[in-house]
């Protein structure tokens, strides 16, 4: 099941990158190569997607041009799979902004991540996301503590599931244990997704519903192959696969995200190697590296 549901959004969501041109000393967003990059994945046989997320440079975009993705992938998606929009922001007043916009260009639900930077305390993360809830859309949560500086903790979590309008958690805090925890106190009342690629598997044998995923840019069919053996019980061919994509997780956040993801795309032939400053193209002995891991794997052209 990919759509939202009692149980939320399940099964291998793409958080994608947005491919860039370099155009008079600027990068601008490339809409055919977006419009291609979506494609690709359906016909890989994703879940559904994700716009404007960490992976997408989103803080990087204006709000005009973070629409501006939104409403591409959804046409481009023209209601194959599911389209989430980010709407991270360290302000509940322009999430609710961005959702607002995310939602006039047809999403099925939206990606919230914790409020970045400023480090609110539980009790205004819960009053954060329960403000959300007002936009009347399916939201996942997003816990990435070490990119936001806070942590979304189970018991704020399990408050929020109250509400009818969260649905899913994307867990990125790298712990096994912590989604067992969620598990025990959430049931079945939210789907938990991995967002941690290396941990697929182990997040999966523990509860999870899916993943929202880096890899899938680079791997998709692979990916997706890992959860489907692991959610029709073939779990050691599951187990095997994922553990042929270990290196490549490894390689795609041995610099920050999508630094190595665009490098590897742009060496699959996908989309030019462009990203938005402060982020710079990935170093050329890392760049090695990851083309030797691609061309291991088969996934060279």
């Amino acid at each position: 099941m990919s759509e939202a549901s009692g149980v939320g959004f399940q099964g291998v969501f793409t958080a994608l990158v947005t491919p860039m041109r370099a155009v008079g000393g600027s990068a601008e967003i490339d809409e055919p190569g977006l419009r291609r990059l979506v494609e690709s994945q359906i016909q890989s046989g994703i879940s559904g997607l994700v716009a404007c997320g960490t992976t997408g440079e989103a803080s990087t975009m204006s709000a005009e041009e973070q629409a501006r993705v939104i409403r591409i992938v959804v046409e481009a998606a023209a209601g194959r799979v599911p389209v989430l929009a980010g709407i991270g922001s360290p302000s509940t007043a322009t999430s609710l902004s961005l959702g607002k916009a995310a939602l006039a260009a047809g999403v099925s639900g939206l990606l919230a991540v914790t409020p970045y930077y400023n480090k609110p305390p539980q009790e205004g993360l819960y009053q954060h996301f329960s403000t959300l809830c007002s936009l009347g859309a399916p939201i996942m949560l997003y816990n990435v503590p070490g990119r936001t500086g806070c942590d979304l903790l189970p018991e704020t979590v399990a408050r929020l599931a109250e509400k009818p309008e969260i649905v899913s958690l994307k867990e990125a805090s790298g712990s096994v244990l912590r989604l067992q925890t969620l598990k025990r106190l959430l049931g079945n009342r939210l789907s938990l997704l991995s967002g941690e690629d290396a941990l697929n598997f182990a997040l999966y044998s523990v509860g999870a519903s899916g993943a929202v995923s880096v890899l899938s840019n680079v791997a998709p069919q692979q990916t997706v192959q890992v959860w489907q053996r692991f959610a029709s019980g073939q779990h050691a061919e599951s187990l095997q696969l994922h553990q042929r994509l270990v290196p490549l997780c490894d390689l795609l956040f041995v610099e920050p995200n999508p630094i190595p993801a665009k490098a590897a795309l742009h060496l699959l032939g996908q989309l030019d190697d462009v990203l938005r400053l402060p982020l710079v193209p990935m170093s050329s002995p890392n760049r090695a590296k990851l083309q030797a891991e691609l061309a291991s794997l088969r996934l060279l052209p």
